[in-house]
């Protein structure tokens, strides 16, 4: 797997060091330290529990898949290979692009909100990629899916999936943490990005600056 990175989301967004966006990402040094040890945390963790680094991996390439993010499958789908599953990469990423849809769906109850239901395609992994995946690996795919793509449409029916496919309770909150922490990542690093990119052409606006700093910090990107 790979080496400790000392700033996983400034490999992402191809900060160098001294840099505008290293300066400006300087400004909130504890949401760049939380940010760096939720990803240790999540991805090198010291007591694993009984999720697998190969599953972690293999969620992570998934998720960023679906967030169309070819950088990012690029770099946690390289540590599948590490653990010798290319196999199941392949698999993966005939996944990503049967699941890759546009979103978010979701139902709402009777009421005000009833306007803003959307319905969408309920994914299931293909029979064919599922043998080679697995129950396990196969559901927790469904159900990153479903975070994703359908998060309103979470239900303990959808929990007692996992748990029929053999996840426990503490692993189901371990995938929750992973594929939160995920769109939380994806969606720094696109933005830091997205920044470089507009820097590169034109100055960036101090006021935007001090918008994206904030946003970065607030974790709720």
């Amino acid at each position: 797997m790979s080496s400790i990175i000392p700033d996983v989301i400034d490999h992402l967004a191809g900060i160098r060091p001294g840099s505008s966006l290293d300066r400006l990402r300087d400004q909130r040094p504890q949401a760049r330290e939380n940010a760096q040890k939720s990803y240790l945390a999540l991805f090198q963790p010291e007591f694993p529990g009984d999720v697998t680094a190969l599953e972690r991996y293999a969620v992570a390439t998934f998720v960023a898949g679906l967030h169309r993010q070819p950088h990012l499958v690029d770099f946690y789908a390289a540590d599948l290979q590490t653990l010798g599953s290319s196999e199941i990469s392949a698999a993966l990423q005939a996944e990503i692009a049967r699941g890759s849809v546009e979103g978010p769906y979701g139902r709402y109850p009777l009421g005000p909100l009833t306007i803003e239901k959307v319905e969408g395609p309920e994914y299931r992994v293909s029979a064919e990629h599922k043998d080679r995946l697995g129950p396990r690996l196969a559901a927790v795919l469904e159900h990153a899916h479903l975070l994703v793509f359908h998060p309103r449409d979470a239900s303990p029916a959808a929990l007692q999936k996992l748990l029929d496919a053999g996840w426990t309770t503490t692993d189901i909150v371990t995938l929750s943490q992973l594929v939160s922490f995920l769109s939380f990542q994806i969606r720094v690093v696109a933005g830091l990005r997205a920044v470089a990119g507009a820097s590169a052409a034109a100055p960036i606006d101090a006021e935007f600056t001090q918008i994206l700093t904030g946003v970065l910090a607030s974790g709720t990107v």
